[in-house]
C-alpha cells in the first residue's frame, strides 16, 4: 500500500473534525472526489448545489492543536489509507475516519476476540473474564475491552502480558474511571489504546455506541459475560453480528439480572461460551451463527443530479431508515446517481446517511 501524502492525512484529519460529516457522509467523499484535499476543495459548490450556504471546514490552523496534543502525549494519528490503519477495522461499514492510539499499534492487526459485560459484576463474572482473557492470550489472541469499571477491567488485567487495547468513548488521554487510572497508563505502554474522538475530549453518552462498534470491529468474536437487559454491551454484540462477526456469551442463573441480557443471546443464536475451547471450536469449524444484516453499501455518488431529481429524491426520505436501491428502483435512476443526490442531502441536513447502505430523513 502506498503512503498517503502528509497534506492528504491531515486534510482526512479536517474532513473528520467537519461538523455535519460523519463516517459514512466521509466515506461518500472520498469515493466521490478520490482524496480528501479535493473533497474539501469541492465541498462549497456541492454544498451551494443545493442552495444552501457553504459550511466551514476545520482548516489546517485549527487541527493543528489537537495534533500537537497527540504527539506530546506519545499518541500516534492513523487515518483510513494508512498502511497501519487495522484491516478488520476498515473493512466494516462505515469504517472510522481516524483513530488516536497509544501504545503498541501492532496489536490493532492480530487476531483479537473481544470480552464485554456488566460494570456492576459478579465476583464469578470478573473470575471468568480474566480467566478467559488469560486463556485467549495464551493461545496468541489479542483481547480488545473498553476500560470500564467490571467485566472490562478484568479482561484487561487478564491479558496485559500477552496483548490487550483498551477502546475508549473520549480521546486517549480521558482516564475513566479514575481508579483504572494505572491500568490506562499500563495498557498505554504495554498494550494499545485507541479512540475515534480528538485528543482531550471526555466521553459522552453519544460516543459509546461509536466505540463499540470499534471494539466488535477490531474482533474476530465478541464474548459477553454478564449483561442486564438493554445494556451497551448488548449493542456491542449487536454491532458484531451485522459485522459479520462471532457472538459468544456466557449462560447464567436466571435469578441474577446480569445474566438476563446473555441469556437472552443464547436464545437468539449466539454461541454458547464456557472456555476458550467454545471460541476456538467456533473460529476452527462453525460459521457465524448471527446472520449478518445483508444491506447493499451506498454505490460511489461519483454523478451530480439535476435540482428537480433532487427534490424529488427528497420527498422520498421519512425517518424510517430505507435502502437506497429502493429509492433508485422507485425513480428509475441509477444507484450512482442517487447516492451522488443523497450526500448533497447530507451536507444541507436534509438526510442522514446511515451504515449498511440505509438513508433516512434529517
Amino acid at each position: 500500500m502506498t503512503a498517503l501524502p502528509e497534506a492528504e492525512r491531515i486534510a482526512r484529519l479536517r474532513l473528520a473534525r467537519t461538523e455535519k460529516i460523519g463516517p459514512v457522509t466521509f466515506s461518500q467523499l472520498i469515493q466521490k472526489f478520490g482524496t480528501a484535499v479535493d473533497a474539501i476543495d469541492r465541498l462549497p459548490d456541492l454544498v451551494k448545489r443545493s442552495g444552501r450556504s457553504a459550511y466551514r471546514v476545520p482548516s489546517v490552523d485549527d487541527v493543528t492543536p489537537e495534533l500537537e496534543r497527540g504527539h506530546a502525549y506519545g499518541a500516534r494519528l492513523l487515518v483510513l489509507g494508512d498502511a497501519a490503519y487495522p484491516a478488520r477495522l476498515a473493512a466494516i461499514d462505515p469504517p472510522p475516519p481516524v483513530l488516536w492510539t497509544k501504545g503498541r499499534t501492532d496489536l490493532l492487526n492480530t487476531e483479537a476476540v473481544a470480552i464485554v459485560g456488566a460494570r456492576i459484576a459478579s465476583a464469578g463474572g470478573i473470575r471468568i473474564a480474566r480467566s478467559l482473557a488469560q486463556d485467549l492470550g495464551q493461545h496468541h489472541y489479542t483481547v480488545v475491552s473498553g476500560l470500564a469499571r467490571g467485566i472490562d477491567t478484568a479482561a484487561h488485567l487478564g491479558s496485559l502480558e500477552t496483548g490487550t487495547v483498551a477502546v475508549l468513548g473520549g480521546g486517549v488521554d480521558d482516564i475513566y474511571p479514575p481508579e483504572n487510572a494505572d491500568l490506562h497508563a499500563r495498557i498505554g505502554t504495554e498494550g494499545c489504546i485507541v479512540s475515534e474522538s480528538p485528543m482531550g475530549a471526555r466521553a459522552q453518552a453519544r460516543d459509546f455506541p461509536r466505540r463499540n462498534r470499534i471494539i466488535s470491529g477490531l474482533s474476530r468474536g465478541t464474548v459477553v459475560v454478564e449483561a442486564e437487559l438493554k445494556s451497551g454491551s448488548l449493542i456491542t454484540a449487536r454491532l458484531a453480528a451485522e459485522q459479520g462477526r462471532d457472538v459468544f456469551a456466557v449462560p447464567g442463573s436466571p435469578l441474577d439480572p446480569r445474566t438476563r441480557g446473555t441469556n437472552d443471546l443464547l436464545r437468539q443464536g449466539a454461541i454458547l461460551c464456557e472456555g476458550i475451547e467454545d471460541i476456538e471450536r467456533a473460529f476452527t469449524t462453525l460459521r457465524t451463527l448471527f446472520e449478518p444484516s445483508v444491506t447493499p453499501s451506498f454505490e460511489p455518488a461519483n454523478e451530480d443530479c439535476a435540482p428537480d431529481l433532487l427534490e424529488q429524491i427528497a420527498a422520498l426520505l421519512s425517518p424510517v431508515p430505507t435502502p437506497t436501491d429502493e429509492i433508485a428502483r422507485a425513480l428509475g435512476v441509477s444507484a450512482s446517481v442517487v447516492a451522488g443526490a443523497l450526500l448533497e442531502l447530507s451536507l444541507t441536513d436534509r438526510a442522514s446517511l446511515l451504515p449498511g447502505g440505509l438513508v433516512a430523513s434529517a
